[in-house]
């Protein structure tokens, strides 16, 4: 039994490294005559003005390798700095515009969008975040969680982040 957990450990390991490292075109993540070949990593940190400016020492987003992790929006105006409060529906849709934002500016979409984490301050609010979230996806919806917090910066109520996929 130990042997398969070390076996599923090191498989999913494998796994997480491909998805995180970019290799060569052809991926030959692991493949023994690319054993010597080092693994890298470019980073890069996306910016842009129509999304609100990090309010701390964060970027709105990092690209790593085909990885865009877009730290947690809140309902900011960009234009204005000003922040929506008390309608849960139109902060949700301030907070998916702002992460549009930021994905068309690292050159993706919601389809690219693989895994969403939203912090909300009161659970009652779910199913009006849900309608809303839900109505900027197609189909195919990532995978999600969604968890109930004390509080949030700027005091809102729902903050969103996603990592998305290229």
């Amino acid at each position: 039994m130990h042997q398969i957990k070390k076996l599923v450990f090191k498989s999913g390991f494998a796994f997480f490294c491909a998805l995180i490292f970019s290799c060569d075109e052809n991926n030959h993540v692991g493949n023994s005559k690319n054993k010597n070949q080092t693994l890298l990593m470019q980073k890069s940190i996306i910016q842009t003005d129509k999304a609100p400016a990090p309010i701390g020492p964060y970027s709105q987003a990092v690209m790593a390798g085909n990885l865009l992790f877009v730290s947690g929006q809140v309902a900011i105006i960009p234009a204005t700095g000003q922040v929506l409060q008390g309608d849960i529906t139109a902060e949700t849709k301030q907070v998916m515009e702002n992460i549009h934002a930021i994905l068309t500016e690292a050159g993706m979409g919601f389809e690219n969008i693989v895994k969403t984490s939203i912090f909300l301050k009161n659970m009652d609010d779910f199913a009006k975040v849900n309608e809303m979230y839900g109505s900027n996806f197609s189909g195919d919806f990532p995978a999600r969680e969604t968890v109930q917090v004390s509080r949030l910066p700027k005091d809102v109520n729902v903050e969103i982040s996603v990592i998305a996929a290229k």
